[in-house]
């Protein structure tokens, strides 16, 4: 995992919207005198979708002021956490989960795909302004493995060639379902289900 920092290039300020702002002060009503550093994960989130997907430095010291928190100690959240973006992103962001279980199961070639097709770097945005990639800690889809994130939706059971049919998908403005890649339904194993397949009698359950 690299070191998160901030983008180079910052915009000079950043403001809530009216809206957006009565709705960070409702957040910061439901907290204590005192406690409302508390908000702090929820102001960032709004500020990311208000700012087209990323979080700035001007973002930053903007909640700090909101929250009365040291500008620091919102930053060391936003690098912390990655659910928020540092940098300018694609209209598609691809976050590659780099975890154990979905290294043991072939996530090194999902990148190597990733960045073959995409032709960036990790945190950049194609030419095309579509597509921009990253690495990612463990995504909680673990029996899945290697699975990726597409912005909302995840995607797993994953190799190189199913990777990047899907950044064909996407490149063609299309919408490929979430979920498995090879059909399975959740997290049953990938040769299908091997117990309580019968009815509730059969597999000793009540008749």
């Amino acid at each position: 995992m690299s070191v998160r920092r901030l983008a180079e290039e910052q915009p000079e300020s950043f403001e809530f919207t009216p809206e957006n702002l009565d709705w960070a002060k409702q957040q910061i009503a439901k907290y204590p005198e005192g406690r409302a550093a508390s908000a702090v994960i929820s102001l960032l989130w709004r500020g990311q979708e208000q700012n087209d997907g990323w979080v700035s430095e001007p973002m930053i010291r903007c909640v700090g002021d909101l929250l009365g928190m040291p500008y620091i100690r919102v930053l060391e959240v936003a690098t912390f956490y990655t659910m928020f973006n540092l940098a300018p992103r694609g209209k598609y962001l691809i976050q590659v989960c780099k975890t154990t279980p979905c290294w043991l199961r072939g996530s090194d070639d999902v990148t190597e795909a990733v960045k073959r097709k995409l032709g960036v770097g990790a945190g950049k945005v194609t030419e095309d302004g579509l597509f921009s990639w990253m690495e990612v800690e463990c995504l909680g889809a673990c029996c899945n493995a290697p699975m990726i994130q597409v912005n909302d939706d995840y995607y797993e059971d994953l190799d190189a060639a199913k990777t990047e049919a899907l950044l064909d998908a996407f490149a063609r403005g299309e919408t490929p379902a979430p979920g498995s890649q090879i059909g399975r339904r959740s997290s049953e194993p990938v040769g299908g289900l091997t117990s309580l397949t019968g009815s509730a009698g059969q597999n000793g359950g009540d008749s």
